[in-house]
């Protein structure tokens, strides 16, 4: 009888020979690409510090100003995912407890909402804040940011929120139906039931999958770089490409920039995943000790 996994059957003697020998190929293949990558862009100067200097010598006239431009570029687009994602998170909240608290009828609207801005790109909801509002009279110039700014940000607050509130909603429905009722029979209205109760479970139940999805808004931001001139970061490598002729090198930095912060982010999201399994089983280890305790005392 051959030894089973949990998803799949063990490999006998002859498939583990042909995935070894199937690996190897693949392993050779991959490797015969990256020579030949690497060998045109040594033959192209592309490993040459007249490249790489402006990015990664210090000594390099260019050097300053370049990181000078990077920072803002990082700067702007935090400052941007950091609005969007709180928007998002309070617009959706508002939807998702909208929808849980309406009846049949009154949740059409939020439904239909829900669907359209979820099945919008979002290089179309962001063109729309950055180059349609302005068309239509909706002139955001005088805020600090300006019109590119709040353009991204609206686009970017219009998709996430629908996001947003759908995450909220699945963390409300997750919750025991028994802490509602009770809360309820202890004379708590609806809504304080729902702000009281019912919300802070939610937050913290679904805090790791809001915290993944800023990773997303963090990425979108790059989308008005095709758009406006907003000075976020993949904006600000553009700027230094068309000033000093190297794009390989200067968008490598710009995406190792984004894996670090994302990755970051990431990390957060698993370490509060974490704190909360722990303190979940701690309180199951309380309530169980407390269950174990005889009732009335001994003689």
């Amino acid at each position: 009888m051959s030894q089973q996994t949990v998803l799949y059957d063990a490999q006998g003697p002859r498939a583990r020979r042909r995935t070894a020998i199937g690996t190897v190929i693949a392993v050779l293949v991959l490797a015969g690409l990256a020579y030949v990558v690497i060998d045109r862009l040594i033959e192209r100067n592309q490993f040459s510090m007249e490249k790489w200097g402006p990015l990664i010598d210090p000594s390099n006239e260019a050097f300053d100003a370049v990181w000078r431009l990077l920072g803002e570029g990082v700067v702007n687009t935090l400052r941007a995912a950091a609005i969007a994602m709180l928007l998002s998170v309070v617009l959706g909240t508002l939807i998702a407890v909208a929808r849980l608290s309406a009846g049949r009828a009154g949740r059409i609207p939020l439904i239909g909402l829900v669907e359209l801005f979820r099945g919008l790109p979002v290089v179309v909801l962001v063109y729309f804040g950055v180059r349609v509002l302005p068309d239509v009279g909706v002139d955001l110039r005088e805020l600090p940011g300006g019109q590119e700014l709040w353009g991204l940000v609206i686009g970017l607050t219009a998709y996430n929120m629908v996001i947003f509130a759908e995450v909220v909603r699945a963390g409300v429905a997750s919750l025991p139906k028994g802490q509602r009722e009770a809360a309820l029979a202890t004379g708590l209205t609806n809504g304080q039931t729902m702000r009281i109760v019912l919300l802070p479970q939610a937050f913290r139940v679904m805090l790791p999958a809001i915290i993944s999805q800023l990773i997303v808004v963090l990425k979108d931001t790059s989308l008005v770089t095709f758009i406006a001139n907003y000075d976020e970061l993949l904006s600000q490598g553009e700027s230094i490409r068309r000033n000093l002729d190297n794009p390989i090198q200067t968008f490598i930095v710009i995406a190792l920039m984004y894996i670090t912060i994302n990755y970051l982010l990431g990390r957060l999201a698993q370490y509060i995943q974490r704190r909360q399994a722990r303190a979940s089983a701690r309180v199951a280890e309380v309530t169980d000790a407390g269950a174990n305790v005889p009732v009335g005392g001994g003689a």
